[in-house]
């Protein structure tokens, strides 16, 4: 009788309208990959977050750059950069500078040992892209990156490098 009760129900709704369930479909699927990241990370003892600052200071190396135009580069928002970035001077990954010319901008730049780590971590790193993804024949990885592209645009800021 349980059987039979239960085939009469009604479907629940899952979702209040498309628009939902794409949301949620994302989030899901952040979810999922982020996982598969956190735990390749965790391996060298770094954040999502600061492995993807020390990824822009090595494209600006032997350059630096000021500390609120790296929080803007970032692919996902830093609320607190200054603790990201004690954190990996701490461990020796980056330096800040306070140009003489003005006090109130600080430089942050690459160090040796941050260029080692992301070369160290570069290989798996492609690998663990490879595993969240790597399922998807090219001509659906080029449809998905022109939807994500397509669902962000109206939300990103004007001069974003992601436009």
């Amino acid at each position: 009788m349980t059987a039979t009760r239960t085939a009469r129900r009604k479907p629940v709704r899952r979702f209040d309208s498309p628009q939902q369930e794409a949301f949620l479909g994302l989030w899901r699927t952040y979810d999922r990959l982020r996982m598969l990241e956190d735990e390749l990370f965790a391996r060298f003892d770094l954040t999502p977050q600061q492995y993807n600052a020390l990824r822009l200071l090595r494209a600006e190396h032997p350059g630096s750059l000021p500390t609120l135009a790296l929080a803007e580069r970032l692919v996902s928002r830093a609320p607190d950069i200054t603790r990201l970035l004690d954190k990996l001077e701490e461990r020796g990954l980056i330096e800040r500078n306070r140009p003489a010319d003005n006090r109130r901008s600080v430089l942050v730049a690459i160090t040796a040992a941050g260029l080692g780590l992301v070369e160290e971590s570069a290989g798996p790193l492609r690998a663990c892209h490879a595993r969240q993804l790597g399922h998807l024949p090219p001509p659906q990885l080029a449809k998905l990156i022109a939807l994500l592209k397509a669902a962000r645009l109206p939300h990103e800021p004007d001069g974003s490098a992601w436009k």
